[in-house]
Formats: structure tokens, sequence, C-alpha cells
């Protein structure tokens, strides 16, 4: 009885954790970028101790991930890393990490031994795939009439004109040069496959400065997680509150708890402020 109570509670939790992947780019490829912050070669050693982390959680979860830029610098470290990750839900898990990353330790580049205090900024793209325009029957709204343009009077004495609406976005297109309804519907198609091209293509790109904007929101001393090594030992997610002094096994990877406590304190957050708006 035990043993199926704990299986039980372990597909709760599995399941509660699935869900928390439901927005619609979750589940697409992730591109991770690391940043070191003012402070030369602390800030660029700490960027490179976040690279190792992040391939170290990679591992551990099976994504598939490619380096696509690495940059060292001058002494140690790294002037940036760009890291292209693909897996079940791998931009769901990521974009719980974006955000300014502190760490607090003794320099290991200070003679003197003395404290430093380091940042390194993580940014995370959802994969923005090439625009394909795929157009359903049922999502058109197909009229015809009697032109009333150029063509003469054979055009206007049959209904040949056709206009065709895309219901989901309200793209109204027609036509009606050609004495054929059949020829008139596929000039309309086209036009609305180019209207629906940039349609999408302007919504992707809103898209892109929603996320730029985030992403220049980000200042230095606004982190979302400290790591300390000394005076102590503690790691903690300053927007949660969770934290643990198993400092070595954040680093090495095991970042999970992290991860799903922002996203289920994001979802609670999201229902709260709907709960509060109705």
């Amino acid at each position: 009885m035990r043993l199926q109570l704990e299986e039980l509670n372990r597909k709760l939790a599995d399941f509660e954790k699935q869900s928390l992947f439901c927005g619609p780019d979750d589940n697409k490829k992730a591109i991770l970028t690391i940043h070191p912050g003012a402070g030369g070669v602390e800030s660029c050693d700490w960027a490179e101790m976040l690279f190792r982390m992040y391939t170290k959680y990679f591992q551990r979860k099976k994504f598939s991930y490619k380096v696509l830029e690495y940059q060292p610098a001058e002494e140690a470290g790294i002037k940036e890393a760009v890291v292209e990750v693909s897996g079940e839900n791998a931009y769901g898990h990521l974009k719980a990490e974006i955000g300014v990353h502190r760490l607090v330790r003794i320099s290991p580049f200070d003679a003197n031994q003395r404290r430093h205090t380091s940042f390194a900024s993580v940014f995370v793209y959802p994969e923005i795939e090439e625009i394909e325009i795929t157009i359903n029957p049922d999502d058109l709204k197909i009229e015809t009439f009697r032109a009333s343009g150029h063509g003469g009077q054979a055009v206007n004495k049959i209904s040949s004109a056709v206009r065709i609406t895309h219901i989901p976005t309200g793209i109204v297109v027609s036509c009606q040069n050609e004495r054929s309804q059949f020829q008139n519907k596929q000039n309309a198609l086209k036009i609305l496959r180019a209207r629906l091209y940039d349609y999408y293509k302007r919504e992707q790109d809103k898209k892109l400065e929603k996320l730029e904007e985030a992403k220049t929101e980000i200042a230095w001393g606004h982190q979302i997680r400290s790591y300390i090594l000394f005076p102590y030992q503690l790691v903690k997610d300053h927007r949660t509150d969770y934290e643990t002094k198993d400092v070595e096994r954040v680093l090495d990877g095991d970042i999970d708890d992290f991860i799903y406590g922002y996203l289920l304190s994001s979802r609670q957050s999201k229902a709260k402020k709907n709960i509060n708006n109705s």
C-alpha cells in the first residue's frame, strides 16, 4: 500500500510538472546566451562556470545541444557563449533561467584572497522557425459577386468576381480582373497567401521585440539568483525564495528544483492576477 501511494504521488508530481508547459513556445528549441557583466576576469570566469552548469544540466535532462558561439576571454573564462538546445519542452524549462546570476566567492585571481561579487546574464530565445503558410479551407469564407471593374460587358454578366475572408485573421482579399471565376479565385488565394505571410512575419517580429525589451530590462544588481561560496555556501532564487546549501550539486547542473519552483510560482501568480481582474 505504501509503495502504491508513493507511486501515485510520483505520478501526480510528474503530471503537475508537465502541466507547467502549456505556452505556445515551450516545446520549441531554445537559444541560450551567456554574457559576463562588469568586473573583468571575475565575471568572465563566472560566465564560464554558468556555461559548464548548463551543459551539465542538458546532459542530466538528456537534451541535445550545440555550441553555436564560444568566445574565450583573454585571461580566463568567456566573453560570450551561445548554445542551441533541443529536447522535450527545452524552451519551457530554460525560460526560467532568464536574468542576472550573481556569484560571491573568494577570488582565485586575487593574490590577497579577498571576497568578490560577480555578475553574468543569461537570456533564452525560442527558436524562430521559417514561416510556412498553410491555408485551411475551413478557415475561408468564399463569396462570389458580379465584377464592376475593367474587363468589359462579358465580365459583368456573371458572378465571376471572388472575395475571400480568412476567418482567423480577418484578412479579406478580392479579385475580379479575370472572366473566369476559377482564375479569380486562384489569384485571390495567391494574394491571400502573400498577405498571410506578411501578417505572420509581423507577429513573429513583435514577439522578438518583446523578448528584446525583456532583455534590456535585465540590469546588473537585479539578480534572479545568488550563488554564495563564501563566507557560507548557499544558492538562493530571489523570485521564489527557494534555496539550497548544496552549491556543488547546483553547479554540477542539478537545477530542476529552481526551474520548477519558478514556473509553478509564475503560474500561481498569473492565476491570482486573473482572479483579481475578473
